[in-house]
């Protein structure tokens, strides 16, 4: 488990503790690209960080299976109308040996043309698979659940 660099007792032993480090600083960079472009909306950007075989799991719509499919609904639903904010302190990384890494945390959804999230905003939770394949990192995988 890589809850962050600060707590690093529960890590997986088969890493050191600076390959925890590295491990949960990269794909903490990455969600963060990720969710960057996405309320951006740069549909070229997220094309690339996700794989092109994606799975996407959402406990209110059901399952896409494909890049096109995401990026088609993020320009019909998201776009310029919500934006998505990380919960601090509730990332998490753990590695899949010979795949890449795990990514869960809770985030909530927000107007897009607010500057911050309201407090009473809900929180849902996500789970991110990512493959590191030839040096270079693709969302493979992700799961969104527990929406109110």
């Amino acid at each position: 488990l890589l809850a962050g660099p600060a707590d690093q007792a529960h890590a997986d032993a088969s890493l050191d503790n600076s390959d925890q480090t590295s491990l949960f600083e990269e794909i903490q960079a990455l969600g963060a690209s990720f969710f960057d472009a996405y309320n951006r909306c740069d549909l070229r950007l997220v094309s690339t960080l996700v794989a092109g075989e994606l799975g996407f799991y959402d406990d209110r719509d059901g399952l896409e299976v494909s890049r096109q499919a995401l990026l088609d609904d993020l320009e019909k639903y998201i776009c310029g109308k919500v934006r998505r904010e990380l919960v601090p302190g509730t990332l998490e990384v753990h590695p899949i040996p010979g795949y890449g890494a795990l990514e869960i945390g809770a985030h909530r959804f927000c107007e897009a043309s607010g500057s911050a999230c309201p407090s009473g905003s809900s929180v849902s939770k996500f789970v991110h698979i990512w493959r590191k394949k030839h040096g270079a990192w693709t969302l493979t995988r992700a799961v969104s659940y527990g929406h109110l």
